[in-house]
């Protein structure tokens, strides 16, 4: 395999996290430019050129530009694989593994973008505690769904004993829901479940900073 040209744009805590986990689960180079994230600036006028909506991540590959976080996974696994991040079609989790994958953000991500607006990031003046409350309640839903789909039946990752990308999806947003303080509060499975992501070298590596 010829060696990548990788670059990616990248801010402790944001999804960009997803995206390096991939390439330290991968073992693939990459050159990281960190940014600082400011709501609807980060990166300033020189990044719009690159993510014109000035939001993380934004991957470089030669010269192609990909964003959204899913789908820079995607593009990593699918186009420096074969991989064990991903199962291939003929595995007979495979309906699950793409379902869980793409669950982790456009399942979860109203609830856990109203929580971390109305918990944590707009001034206490603008914030809703109905708001809050129903995305809370929608997140408890959306807790039962992982249990019922996934973890409710004692397996260590979304898709059995096989860590994959669903799991790069679904534990980057248990990572939210430790900093909303949400996670103690939730299913022992659950909580059971980020401890065993938590010890993951990749994950360190990607989380840390």
């Amino acid at each position: 395999m010829t060696i990548p040209n990788i670059t990616l744009y990248h801010a402790a805590g944001s999804r960009s996290i997803r995206v390096r986990w991939t390439l330290e689960e991968m073992g693939l180079p990459y050159k990281l430019e960190r940014l600082t994230l400011a709501v609807g600036q980060t990166g300033g006028p020189a990044y719009t050129a690159i993510h014109p909506s000035n939001k993380l991540p934004a991957m470089i590959v030669g010269d192609e530009i990909i964003l959204e976080s899913l789908a820079c996974i995607e593009y990593l696994i699918t186009k420096f694989g074969p991989t064990d991040l991903a199962i291939s079609s003929d595995h007979k989790l495979y309906g699950r593994y793409l379902e869980l994958f793409h669950f982790g953000e456009s399942g979860m991500t109203m609830a856990m973008n109203l929580l971390i607006a109305h918990l944590l990031l707009l001034p206490e003046e603008q914030r809703s505690k109905r708001l809050a409350d129903w995305a809370r309640s929608e997140m408890d839903k959306h807790i039962n769904y992982l249990m019922v789909r996934s973890l409710g039946d004692g397996r260590p990752w979304m898709i059995g004993d096989q860590f994959t990308a669903a799991d790069i999806s679904v534990g980057y947003m248990m990572f939210l829901l430790k900093i909303l303080k949400i996670l103690p509060d939730l299913p022992q499975e659950i909580r059971d479940y980020f401890d065993r992501v938590t010890t993951r070298e990749a994950w360190i590596k990607s989380s840390f900073d």
